[in-house]
This record gives C-alpha cells, sequence and structure tokens, in this order.
C-alpha cells in the first residue's frame, strides 16, 4: 500500500481531561506517515498548558493557540491552512482513534478512487470516563448505511458518525474548508460535499466517540440556539444545491422535521422561518 502524508487536525477547547488521550491515540497508530496539528481554541482550563507538555515529547507536532475562542469552524481553518496531507481527519480533543484508523481509511479511498472523497466507519460511544456506552451499528445497522452517492440520504437522515470521517485534501479545498458563519461544521459538510464527491462506509469500529456533558451534540436541540439556526441556513443551501424531485422531497422531510422540533421547542422564531422556507419548495 502507498503510504501518502495523512493529516490529523486535534481541535482543543477545555478539553483537559481528554486531549492526552486523543494526542496518544494519534502516536498509537500503525500509519507511520502522519502530520499532526493541535490547534487549541483559547480554552481556559489549561489545555494549552497540558498539550505544550506533551509536545515537548513529541517535537514533530504543530501546536496552534488561539488567544480567543474562535469557534470550531474557524479553527478547524485556521490549522488546514498550514496542513500538507493528501488526506485529513479532523480529531475533536474528547474522542479517540482506534490504531488501525488512519491505515484503513488510506486503503478504502486508495482503492475507489479519486471520485470518493470522504471514508467513514463504525464507532464505540464511551463516557466521559471511556466506559463502554454502546456501538453506532446498534442504532445505524450496517445494512442500512449507503455509500456511494449519498447527497440525497444526508438530506433526509442521520448515519454518519462524525469523528470517524477521514477525507482528502481534494474535497476540503473544493468547499473552501468549512462554513465559518456556521455554529457547527458537520451537517453542512456532509451536504457540500456529498453533492461533489462520493462517500464510502466501512463497517469496522475505528474510532471511540466520546458523550460528553455540554458538548456541542448534547445542545443540538436547546430552544434559539445557534446550532438550530445553522441547521436552518444548511436547509437553505441544500434547495439551491438540489438537482432532482427526490432530493427536493427529501428536503421538505427533513423542513417538516425541523419545523417540528422548533414548535415542540417552542422556539416560534425559527419556525417560523422553517415556514417561509417551506413556501419556497
Amino acid at each position: 500500500m502507498s503510504t501518502p502524508l495523512v493529516t490529523i487536525i486535534c481541535i482543543c477547547y477545555n478539553h483537559a481531561r481528554f486531549v492526552q488521550q486523543a494526542l496518544d491515540s494519534v502516536m498509537a497508530q500503525t500509519y507511520s506517515n502522519l502530520e499532526l496539528i493541535v490547534i487549541d481554541d483559547g480554552s481556559s482550563d489549561g489545555s494549552a498548558k497540558l498539550i505544550k507538555r506533551w509536545i515537548a515529547n513529541h517535537p514533530n507536532t504543530t501546536l496552534l493557540i488561539n488567544a480567543t475562542n474562535l469557534g470550531y469552524c474557524k479553527t478547524f481553518n485556521k490549522a488546514f491552512t498550514v496542513s500538507k496531507g493528501s488526506f485529513c481527519i479532523d480529531l475533536a480533543a474528547d474522542d479517540l482513534l482506534l490504531p488501525d484508523r488512519v491505515e484503513v481509511g488510506v486503503k478504502a479511498l486508495t482503492d475507489a478512487g479519486a471520485e470518493y472523497g470522504v471514508t467513514f466507519s463504525d464507532a464505540e460511544h464511551v463516557d466521559e470516563e471511556g466506559k463502554f456506552l454502546r456501538l453506532h451499528s446498534e442504532k445505524h445497522p450496517h445494512s442500512s448505511i449507503p455509500s456511494g452517492d449519498v447527497y440525497k440520504d444526508v438530506i433526509d437522515r442521520y448515519f454518519i458518525c462524525s469523528p470517524t470521517m477521514m477525507f482528502r485534501r481534494e474535497v476540503v479545498e473544493h468547499l473552501n474548508g468549512y462554513d465559518e458563519s456556521l455554529a457547527y461544521e458537520d451537517f453542512d459538510f456532509w451536504v457540500r460535499a456529498a453533492r461533489a464527491f462520493k462517500f464510502i462506509y466501512y463497517p469496522q469500529v475505528l474510532v471511540k466517540k466520546r458523550s460528553v456533558a455540554n458538548s456541542m451534540s448534547k445542545n443540538q436541540f436547546t430552544r434559539a440556539g445557534d446550532q438550530r439556526w445553522s441547521t436552518l441556513w444548511v436547509c437553505e443551501k441544500i434547495r439551491d444545491l438540489n438537482q432532482t424531485p427526490e432530493e427536493g422531497k427529501a428536503l421538505k422531510r427533513r423542513v417538516w422535521y425541523e419545523l417540528k422540533v422548533s414548535l415542540k421547542l417552542l422556539d416560534l422564531r425559527l419556525g417560523i422561518e422553517y415556514i417561509k422556507l417551506l413556501r419556497t419548495l
């Protein structure tokens, strides 16, 4: 197997309890041609000091520190601009890579060819102490997860465990990075990447995703939260990206779902915006 350079961007924001484990999981990879970029996004819990101590023993690591909290999307883009890898992994500092994550991902994308831009896998969900909770595939069975052209599928339903993704450099360059106007990155990334590239699902568990209180995913259904407004803006993008009646129907189903959630949360301002969007479909 060829060994192209793989960049792992580890983003830390107040993850002092977990960041060393995340970085150690990078060092434990069976694949050796790695570039590790660690970027602290203005943490207030001493994370930067811990990272510097760890890097003293791993001097080939690149460290970037944001003086203030810029948010996930801007922070990833900042790190990506100094990266050199042909493939990239976006590693949050509270998650863990299993030892063969990079090796399996490189082989999957290399074997599939250039039209395949993203690979993703099964994952093990763990708690804050690292104890097993469940497999991602328990709720999303392997047989239900598509590969290839997944554009309509990512509009319609959730099935990708974000920390398991590895993607070609060309994907990020094609998208001009993460959309910095958004509060979170993955839904927008899936949609825009799937419009231009094919995805590969690999059924092996390659990542441990940690469930942490007050994380972005935990706040996904907060009334008037920035994440929920970001979802609206991604849905508006989808309207302009859609090309077929089936894709239009998928977006309508998604908008109806988000409208119901808004009403359940009594988030009337957002609900009105979803009604306006429905009228344009």
